[in-house]
């Protein structure tokens, strides 16, 4: 406890691999929720102990398929309802993580614990730079409450650049329907 200031937390844990579940690094990072104002992230300090696997690779490949496209990309229920990511909409989930991990972060109480449960709708968005951007409708699972909660996030993305969240909003229970 840090007087009139908040809580904050020391943590020590281990970090694996999306892609290569044996690759793992060692991390210690400290948070702190502040007091009162709950439209305030929590700070957060981290040190990473090592590297992950690079994916420049599939980065690159995934840019040029989706930039190739005759069409912009349009999918929905990711996973499917039996918990299955078709191979092709595998980066496009792992986007979605990613920015929603931004989403969770910037939305998080001491009192909170959200993941991504899935991507309900996404649309590319046609640009004329660079980038892709692309419009999610995603379901975050609030595991205290057992909320399933409708959130839109706007997310660029450039291999070079990483992951940006343009807009997000949590959305009304309906709008996932």
């Amino acid at each position: 406890d840090i007087d009139d200031v908040g809580h904050k937390y020391h943590l020590e844990l281990v970090l694996e691999d999306v892609l290569d579940k044996d690759s793992t690094v060692n991390c210690t990072a400290e948070v702190l929720y502040h007091l009162g104002n709950k439209n305030i992230a929590p700070d957060v300090q981290f040190t990473i102990e090592g590297e992950l696997k690079n994916t420049d690779e599939a980065d690159n490949m995934f840019y040029n398929r989706i930039k190739s496209l005759e069409k912009e990309l349009v999918a929905e229920n990711i996973p499917d309802s039996h918990g299955n990511v078709s191979p092709e909409m595998e980066p496009i989930h792992l986007l979605a993580w990613v920015a929603s991990g931004y989403v969770i972060w910037q939305n998080s109480t001491e009192n909170t614990k959200f993941q991504l449960a899935q991507i309900k709708h996404v649309k590319q968005v046609k640009r004329s730079d660079e980038y892709l951007e692309f419009d999610y409708m995603i379901l975050l699972h609030e595991m205290v409450s057992q909320e399933i909660i409708p959130w839109q996030m706007t997310v660029l993305w450039h291999p070079q650049h990483g992951v940006q969240v343009t807009q997000d909003s949590r959305q009304p229970k309906h709008a996932s329907e």
